[in-house]
């Protein structure tokens, strides 16, 4: 497994628009998101970064959907040469893992390239201002070693924002498979 870490985007930039179809074909804009901060998650289907920490990040969003955060999650992968993260794929995630956020499909990449996102996972948590206040791991865990799967770092950064405070500054990129680009 290759290791890409994420590009730590500059704390306090703004979130970039995103218009996009979810994996069934249904419109997503920004402009529709409730009010409120937004945590944008680049994933996809077939990492094993990803796969790793897929149903504790399901069970995250379900716990802090009700808390008022609002969850959207992209795939930037070129499915015509990673058919394993296709829109009919990710439908099967969708099921699959009980995703309860959009699943939105990244198709020509221009959203990942505006966000700046290198890796899957890569996670970027914006205020209710929509100014990035966090961008990093969701935990010590990866494949392979002995941590457990639970979302501290991402947590206690949703935790501190949701509280209508600044996370730490002190933040552990996130490290996973590069974003396959066309």
């Amino acid at each position: 497994m290759a290791l890409t870490p994420s590009n730590m985007t500059p704390l306090g930039s703004p979130m970039p628009a995103l218009a996009l179809p979810d994996a069934a074909g249904d419109p997503h804009r920004s402009d529709d998101l409730p009010d409120g901060p937004v945590l944008v998650a680049f994933i996809c289907n077939h990492c094993p970064f990803v796969k790793h920490l897929a149903a504790a990040f399901a069970e995250f969003a379900r716990e802090y959907k009700q808390a008022g955060l609002n969850i959207v999650a992209i795939n930037s992968n070129d499915f015509t040469h990673y058919p394993d993260d296709s829109p009919e794929k990710m439908q099967d995630e969708i099921t699959a893992r009980g995703y309860v956020f959009p699943y939105l499909v990244d198709e020509d990449q221009d959203v990942a390239k505006a966000f700046d996102a290198a890796c899957t996972p890569d996670f970027f948590l914006f205020d209710a201002e929509h100014r990035l206040v966090y961008r990093g791991q969701f935990d010590d865990s990866r494949p392979g070693n002995s941590e457990p799967v639970n979302g501290k770092d991402l947590r206690a950064a949703a935790d501190a924002v949701l509280a209508g405070r600044s996370p730490t500054e002190d933040q552990t990129p996130s490290v996973g498979c590069n974003i396959k680009w066309k």
